[in-house]
């Protein structure tokens, strides 16, 4: 007999499909404080993403890539981290997708 899928499972195997979600988590905290790589891990395991270091690194250099964030060496203790921010276009472009995410919504609790 075939079992169901957990709910970890199915964000597992459709990785891509939350990608974008997990961007504008990212973006969001970003706005409000300097992020840094350990602490957003932590961050989006506790709504349900399982993100390892080899696949938030990437999307962090890919958005600072875009000018959507800015970072900087910073010492913490012995150690030495990479610290995020949000640019001025970041923040633009999150507001513009934080509308597109509410007409999503609301098209989509609508349709239940």
């Amino acid at each position: 007999m075939p079992r169901t899928k957990t709910d970890q499972e199915l964000i597992d195997a459709d990785r891509d499909l939350y990608s974008g979600l997990i961007r504008l988590h990212v973006m969001h905290h970003a706005s409000e404080e300097p992020i840094f790589g350990l602490g957003m891990m932590e961050e989006l395991g506790r709504h349900g993403y399982r993100i390892s270091p080899g696949s938030l690194y990437p999307l962090l250099h890919g958005l600072e890539k875009k000018g959507y964030l800015t970072s900087r060496e910073k010492r913490n203790g012995k150690s030495l981290r990479k610290e995020y921010r949000a640019t001025p276009l970041g923040r633009k472009a999150l507001k513009a997708a934080r509308s597109k995410v509410l007409e999503l919504l609301r098209e989509l609790i609508e349709g239940e």
